[in-house]
């Protein structure tokens, strides 16, 4: 449900600078991709993987160093399994195991159900607390609300590992705001995940091939725990703990996240 812009310029810049050529881009129904009245124009998150294909073609590559966050590193999973000669490394962050049953876990959560054993950690409290309340409160009447309203959710993202720029933050979602044709068309990504065949097969993460790096934050708020479990079922994965960091690309960790990925793609 992310724009590209949420790769922040600086990390960005610092991969380029290291010698990268770097492709980010806003997903369907994000920023100033087209979006759909999914009524009308359905798809599955099969479609949204897709997609990586069709960006890949059109800047001419046939294979490329993935680099996902959170649900992006989903996408990553799925293609590595699928798709291996298309994937030069894997690099996952904020995420959560191919086929484990991330969305689930969440949706018990969010509901007070049980978990079975098994199953993922889940969130933390202060996060499906705010999302509780989130879900129950009337939409945002204007600007400053909605815009309110995504930083208090980003600010939840954050964690409390390290300081939270409230400046930045309004900076940041004054750019989504203004870059989106539409912003309420980002929780299409939403219907789209129960509008077709569940796309994440269970069991399959031994079938990558690619280097991997798996990037976790210490006080990530969402997945706690989930990138040490991707780690141990990917052959040959590695995993980076970054101190401080929650569930979004911090100033304070861009040289860390940086020198790790430029090093993880030079091999």
């Amino acid at each position: 449900m992310s724009q590209g812009i949420l790769w922040p310029d600086e990390l960005v810049g610092q991969l380029a600078a290291g010698g990268r050529r770097v492709i980010r881009y806003d997903h369907r129904d994000t920023g100033l991709s087209g979006t759909v009245d999914f009524a009308t124009e359905p798809y599955a998150w099969d479609d949204i993987k897709n997609d990586v294909y069709r960006v890949l073609a059109a800047h001419g590559l046939d294979s490329a160093h993935l680099v996902g966050h959170s649900a992006g590193g989903l996408l990553g999973q799925l293609i590595a399994v699928e798709a291996p000669e298309r994937v030069r490394s894997l690099t996952l962050i904020a995420s959560s195991p191919l086929g484990g049953g991330e969305g689930q876990v969440l949706l018990r959560a969010l509901t007070g159900q049980p978990q079975p054993e098994g199953s993922l950690p889940e969130p933390e409290a202060e996060f499906v607390e705010f999302f509780r309340a989130l879900m129950a409160a009337p939409p945002a009447r204007d600007h400053r609300a909605l815009i309110d309203s995504m930083i208090a959710e980003q600010r939840v993202l954050h964690g409390t590992g390290l300081p939270f720029d409230e400046d930045a933050a309004r900076r940041l979602q004054e750019r989504v705001y203004g870059r989106a044709r539409d912003l309420s068309a980002a929780a299409n990504h939403r219907l789209a995940a129960g509008a077709g065949p569940d796309f994440e097969p269970v069991g399959a993460l031994h079938r990558v091939q690619a280097p991997t790096l798996v990037i976790e934050g210490s006080h990530e708020p969402v997945k706690p725990g989930h990138g040490a479990i991707i780690a141990e079922q990917i052959p040959g994965a590695r995993l980076l703990t970054v101190k401080g960091m929650g569930h979004t690309l911090p100033q304070e960790t861009h040289q860390e996240l940086a020198d790790a990925i430029l090093t993880h793609t030079a091999e």
